[in-house]
């Protein structure tokens, strides 16, 4: 069976407090969603947040977690991932301060030492795109570079819509990371005619090749794919409803 979870983010607007969460966490199991990426909720007890998992019969798919927090708090992540049964926490961005090969070495530097602070612990520890990451420096993408230089025990998470719009394409890049990528973000993009921008939209309503995508994904063995829409003109309820339903019923993901 396909394991989908729905990235809160998505649902960030009615999740402002831990009853938020726990209504928001009913109505996505309702949806038929395995789990969930806990990211941009209310701060919320790590105890409360198991029993709203445990009474929906969810799963803690994967978090969002800052480099600070990982770099800082190792005990702390460790111990609530290790409550939750939840095997992943990635970084979902980093502020870089230039755009520059010196800079990017750096952090991969910064982020294969806060990497080895995990390596006794259960808990993988990984890195999410955006488009900026392909942004090349010298003819040369630093998408690749992290690819090439994090620690091997890093892992990826690959967001299909951030590849796409920096220019690059997400099936081959879930093939190169392959083994190295748990957990998948799957987000589409449109196109407007009126401004000719890029739009977020739900699973299966774009321009994004899912059976390739999907053909890809298996290939890498990823074990959970993750749903999210960062902003778009549908309910976000109604977005990751949508996006499930296509997924299960269009794209064959049972």
């Amino acid at each position: 069976m396909t394991l989908i979870a729905a990235q809160m983010y998505t649902l960030r607007d009615y999740c402002k407090s831990a009853v938020d969460i726990g209504k928001s966490c009913a109505k996505v199991k309702k949806m038929g969603y395995d789990g969930i990426q806990a990211s941009g909720m209310a701060k919320i007890d790590p105890e409360e947040m198991k029993k709203i998992l445990d009474g929906e019969g969810l799963v803690m798919a994967a978090t969002h977690v800052s480099f600070d927090e990982l770099d800082k708090e190792p005990e702390r992540i460790i111990d609530e991932h290790a409550l939750w049964n939840c095997k992943y926490a990635c970084i979902g961005g980093y502020a870089f301060p230039e755009w520059t090969r010196t800079v990017i070495d750096k952090f991969i530097d910064d982020f294969n030492a806060v990497a080895a602070k995990y390596k006794k612990s259960k808990l993988k520890i990984g890195y999410h795109n955006h488009h900026h990451e392909f942004a090349q420096i010298d003819g040369v993408r630093p998408m690749d570079l992290f690819i090439n230089n994090f620690d091997p025990e890093i892992i990826l998470e690959i967001d299909t819509h951030w590849v796409v719009r920096g220019g690059a394409d997400p099936a081959a890049y879930i093939e190169k990371v392959a083994g190295r990528i748990p957990c998948v973000h799957f987000k589409d993009m449109s196109l407007k005619y009126e401004g000719r921008e890029p739009q977020f939209c739900e699973i299966g309503d774009g321009n994004l090749n899912w059976p390739r995508i999907i053909q890809a994904c298996r290939y890498a063995g990823v074990k959970w794919y993750i749903v999210e829409r960062d902003s778009g003109e549908m309910n976000a309820f109604d977005s990751l409803e949508r996006s499930i339903y296509n997924m299960r019923e269009k794209l064959g993901l049972f």
